[in-house]
């Protein structure tokens, strides 16, 4: 087996949370109990869920990002100059509002010793020879959507009046971030990234308040970002990114295919490879998939998180024989669409469904990847 992300059977990295991990978490937030006890039903969670992983026959382990309330906020709040509290209003989301905190910035940006770093060690401690340990984080295009977003835009200037300082203090902070990962042992990063969702959906420019010609100067400028976050990177470290177009409680925020972004982003972005949302109809179609670099891996995620119901195999196999026709089979690989809890509430399906459908992954890409 290759030590070398993406992998022909491949995972996003959220998990459901168990009972006894969220009742802890609640009795924390609530004051009931410390830290140091918090951390115990973390690290027994963690550990049997890698232990799951492993026996799935899955060649990566992650975390979960059991420590986590959201996949993107809890790693920019360690970052200084971050401040969030309790949201008036939320994100939407398509049926409901995803009421995670509001988070906005207080100050210049800089990071010290960031958490993700020490939850990373934990996870390296059960690498073995047939599997390597990832951290996934949001992209460094997520962190500065997020501090100019419309809600936010106004008191992100009053702080950088010129935005080129903040991308430039964003990069320099995923860089420290970066580097203490690496000599703590880390090989495989996943930069999560929904700043592409908003960007290939019909209401972009409305959602942005802009024309084309800005949308375009905003997708220059997210690539832009987080080639700068990676460009000293070590040569034996991977990172790669994952696509989604929201995910929370198996809802979903934005919807169109990759055809806007395709040309810039897959040819401009230097990662080695792409996880790619491809569940229903709300992704499009393949042909974007021509627009990938040669020197690139496409992770198609065709079984969904969102929903119970258990893919046909053949059908996901006839949609991976539809995906080489724009790229050779070697370059592609299989995984779930999205994470399984991208928020600690997580996704409507049972811990039991959710095995269901790895076991179904990695079923298929024994098969086709013989």
């Amino acid at each position: 087996m290759g030590k070398n992300a993406p992998f022909k059977f491949d995972i996003v990295g959220s998990f459901l949370r168990p009972e006894d991990l969220k009742q802890a978490r609640s009795e924390y937030a609530e004051g009931k109990i410390n830290l140091d006890a918090l951390k115990a039903v973390e690290d027994k969670a963690i550990k049997e869920l890698i232990e799951k992983q492993k026996a799935i026959g899955l060649p990566v382990i992650t975390d979960g990002e059991y420590r986590r309330s959201s996949w993107h906020l809890d790693f920019m709040w360690a970052f200084n100059g971050v401040g969030h509290e309790k949201t008036k209003a939320g994100i939407p989301f398509h049926g409901e509002p995803a009421l995670i905190d509001d988070t906005f910035l207080t100050g210049k940006v800089s990071v010290d010793n960031h958490p993700f770093v020490e939850h990373f060690k934990f996870v390296k401690l059960f690498e073995d020879e047939n599997t390597v340990a990832r951290q996934t984080i949001p992209a460094p295009a997520q962190f500065l959507f997020q501090m100019i977003i419309p809600g936010n835009l106004d008191s992100t200037k009053a702080i950088y009046p010129k935005e080129e300082d903040l991308i430039q203090d964003i990069a320099a902070g995923y860089k420290k971030v970066i580097r203490e990962l690496y000599e703590a042992g880390c090989r495989n990063i996943q930069f999560d990234d929904c700043t592409w969702g908003v960007c290939v959906d019909p209401n972009a420019s409305f959602i942005l308040g802009t024309d084309e010609a800005g949308l375009q100067q905003f997708i220059d400028k997210l690539i832009r970002i987080n080639n700068l976050a990676i460009e000293d990177k070590p040569e034996d470290l991977v990172i790669n990114t994952h696509i989604c177009r929201g995910n929370f409680h198996s809802t979903w925020a934005c919807q169109g295919g990759y055809d806007r972004v395709a040309k810039d982003l897959f040819a401009k972005e230097n990662v080695t490879g792409f996880y790619l949302e491809f569940d229903d109809e709300r992704s499009g179609d393949f042909a974007p998939l021509q627009y990938v670099s040669e020197d690139k891996t496409v992770v198609l995620g065709l079984v969904t998180t969102k929903s119970p119901v258990l893919e046909k195999k053949e059908v996901i196999i006839k949609r991976i024989r539809e995906a080489e026709k724009y790229i050779p089979i070697e370059r592609l690989c299989l995984s779930p669409q999205c994470g399984f809890a991208s928020t600690e509430e997580g996704n409507k399906i049972t811990e039991e469904e959710q095995w269901a459908k790895l076991k179904l992954v990695g079923e298929i890409a024994r098969e086709v990847w013989k």
